[in-house]
């Protein structure tokens, strides 16, 4: 079974951190969780439409991964499942929700909807909807950090790119043809690969001939990885020795975090293929409840001062609602627009 694969072993006591960094991971992570708990309820109640993949369960993953690379300057190059990459990001939270309605004031100007997030300000490269479409996208933008830096003199131009995936995409070409050539070429890019053990309704350990997803660097001489991406701290400590890694001119990482999705592929999904027991292994494991119990027991938070924060949270995503509600609906007069640059 997927859920008998055994987690890598952390142990959070070795890190520190402050309390106000605590405070963004945590506040990264609830905003991810209840947002896409507000999608499902959107969603169902006729507000957005078409197909929308959720990421409960996996906000380590994006968190502790995106909150290791500079505010500005670094890019993220995201999937189909992209709204929680863009909030950790730093996309506002009304702009996603306004995308997923198909708003003006979308972060996509209402034209991307859920699997087309896009933020040239955030640094965010997009959403993709086909399996491992956005590998290719986040070689070539860690290749020009690279060029302006090495051909073109740019001392300043040293940003790191982040492609996440599943593991269906590790199979695909892109993934191989990709790899080689950042390793080949030392790019500034990590590649993270979400294992959420399930490909749509394939499981993964039935679709790859090699499951340990991190063991593939080796064919390409790079720096392999496995992680408990149900634990933000140890996603958090490696992403940023990968983001040093990179930004030091060593070359590409490939990182698999063993996480878990906690509906269905899409709101469309029934979710009937998974066993119970897979779901209950890994439900006792959220990533949330982990880290608060850390602050708690580290004397970092208390639980009133989570509390606050989780209210604020929620706050900020009913605020999200009524602005994408209120928006107003692409002109048909735009039609044609953004689908060149323009001056």
């Amino acid at each position: 079974m997927c859920a008998e694969r055994t987690l890598p072993k952390f142990d959070a006591t070795s890190v520190k951190i402050t309390k106000e960094e605590g405070f963004i991971l945590y506040e990264d992570m609830v905003l991810g969780r209840l947002f896409e708990d507000k999608c499902a309820e959107m969603y169902y109640r006729g507000k957005m439409f078409g197909f929308v993949h959720l990421y409960n369960g996996q906000e380590a993953v994006s968190t502790g991964i995106v909150k290791a690379l500079r505010p500005q300057g670094d890019f993220v190059s995201s999937t189909y499942r992209d709204h929680v990459h863009a909030l950790s990001s730093g996309v506002p939270a009304k702009e996603v929700m306004a995308e997923l309605f198909g708003k003006e004031t979308g972060c996509s100007k209402g034209r991307g909807g859920s699997m087309h997030m896009f933020s040239s300000e955030h640094g965010l490269l997009g959403g993709y909807a086909f399996v491992a479409e956005g590998i290719p996208v986040a070689t070539g933008a860690a290749f020009q950090s690279k060029y302006r830096r090495e051909a073109m003199g740019d001392e300043n131009s040293d940003a790191v790119t982040v492609c996440f995936f599943g593991d269906g995409a590790s199979n695909n070409g892109q993934f191989f043809e990709c790899l080689n050539m950042a390793a080949l070429w030392k790019l500034p890019i990590i590649y993270v690969v979400e294992n959420n053990k399930w490909a749509i309704g394939m499981a993964h350990d039935r679709a790859t001939s090699q499951p340990e997803i991190y063991k593939k660097a080796s064919v390409f001489n790079m720096a392999g990885y496995e992680v408990d991406g149900m634990d933000v701290l140890a996603v958090n400590t490696l992403a940023k020795e990968a983001v040093k890694r990179a930004r030091a001119g060593e070359g590409p990482t490939l990182i698999e975090a063993l996480t878990y999705r906690y509906r269905g592929h899409s709101l469309a999904d029934p979710d009937e293929l998974r066993d119970p027991t897979e779901k209950e292994f890994w439900g006792q494991r959220d990533p949330i409840k982990k880290f608060a119990d850390y602050m708690i027991k580290n004397n970092l938070a208390s639980a009133a001062e989570l509390k606050k924060i989780d209210d604020r949270v929620a706050a900020i995503i009913d605020e999200a609602v009524k602005f994408a509600e209120s928006s107003p609906e692409p002109s048909p007069q735009d039609l044609h627009r953004y689908i060149f640059a323009e001056d």
